[in-house]
């Protein structure tokens, strides 16, 4: 099969900048280091190959991420990076899981739901979830008091991740990672847990990272100095052209829009609705056409109703989460279909 043959808009995962990705990380941060982060692709096959390079522990966002690794025999040790208040799901799985908490809410959560182990969430700088960095000694307390093994802490670094200076991005990572620091020397354990992407080279001070955007990657993390190709694609169909623009049948439902437009090389988007993407014409440079000759893209004025494009998501997470399937491509050849399984809650 062909991309030409696909249904658009397809999601598609360039092979040869997927395996360079992964590679790339596991030299970085081989084994235990890496904790990769599951809720930015949410896909079977790729936690296989994560798996297949030595990384057998896992972070995720939610419970169906954890139950889609435990089934799959991807459970050694899971970590639910996320709070819940009804953890029973969880406490029946054959998996080592690790549950975040950061309130004595969550600790009894935890605890009523059968699971066994807890690491205890610290607000970081991030303003969402994780508790005061001085309080995380006493919740820990309150863990061990209620039979819980805790392990360490996390504290994720997101308002940092995604700066664009590194000089800065090194300096708010450092100044995140003292507020965890300390509140590990409160609370103990084996677990200092934070990281992404953006910071993986970067945050020396946790003993393992969950990055998840470097196997696919963005635009937004593409803008950073970071060794990691762009992976993902969706792949869309010209639907009309106009005078000095063109339509594609790729849109809001197709993206994940929250950290911008997507982008189409060699050509402005202008904007996205529901079903449609539009790009100007007239300030067109040279934009590649599936199935044609990579030396010759079409320049400004000659794209046509039919042509194939691929166009490159702003924000990996929620694009793959819209998306019941991946296309795992070499070129226009397609070598194999994935669903994306973990998607839902």
């Amino acid at each position: 099969m062909t991309t030409l043959e696909l249904t658009t808009p397809a999601l598609l995962i360039e092979r040869r900048e997927l395996a360079h990705n992964l590679a790339t990380m596991a030299a970085a941060l081989p084994g235990a280091r890496l904790r990769p982060h599951v809720k930015a692709h949410k896909c079977l096959g790729i936690a296989r190959l994560q798996a297949e390079q030595g990384h057998r522990s896992f972070t995720c966002a939610t419970i169906r991420e954890v139950e889609g690794l435990a089934a799959a025999g991807l459970g050694d040790d899971v970590l639910l990076a996320n709070e819940v208040v009804d953890a029973s799901r969880l406490g029946r799985l054959d998996a080592r899981v690790t549950l975040a908490v950061d309130s004595a809410e969550t600790i009894a959560a935890a605890a009523r739901g059968g699971v066994k182990e807890v690491v205890i969430d610290v607000n970081v700088g991030l303003p969402r979830c994780g508790c005061n960095p001085g309080d995380a000694g006493e919740l820990a307390d309150v863990a061990r008091r209620a039979g819980l093994n805790v392990r360490g802490v996390m504290g994720y670094e997101g308002h940092v991740v995604g700066l664009d200076d590194r000089a800065l991005r090194t300096t708010k990572t450092a100044e995140s990672m003292r507020l965890l620091r300390a509140a590990h020397a409160d609370t103990g354990g084996e677990l200092v847990s934070a990281g992404g992407t953006g910071t993986y080279d970067i945050n020396t001070w946790a003993t393992e990272i969950q990055a998840g955007s470097y196997a696919l990657m963005d635009t937004a993390y593409g803008r950073l100095d970071l060794p990691f190709r762009p992976a993902l694609s969706v792949l869309a169909t010209v639907i009309s052209v106009s005078a000095g623009f063109a339509v594609a049948d790729c849109g809001l439902k197709a993206f994940g829009m929250d950290h911008g437009n997507p982008t189409l090389d060699g050509a402005k988007v202008w904007f996205c609705s529901d079903e449609h993407l539009t790009f100007g014409l007239d300030d067109m440079t040279a934009v590649r056409v599936e199935g044609e000759a990579s030396d010759a893209p079409r320049g400004a004025g000659s794209l046509r109703v039919g042509d194939r494009i691929r166009v490159w998501p702003g924000h990996v997470d929620p694009t793959m989460a819209y998306h019941e399937r991946v296309h795992v491509v070499s070129g226009t050849s397609v070598l194999e279909s994935w669903p994306i399984e973990l998607r839902g809650w």
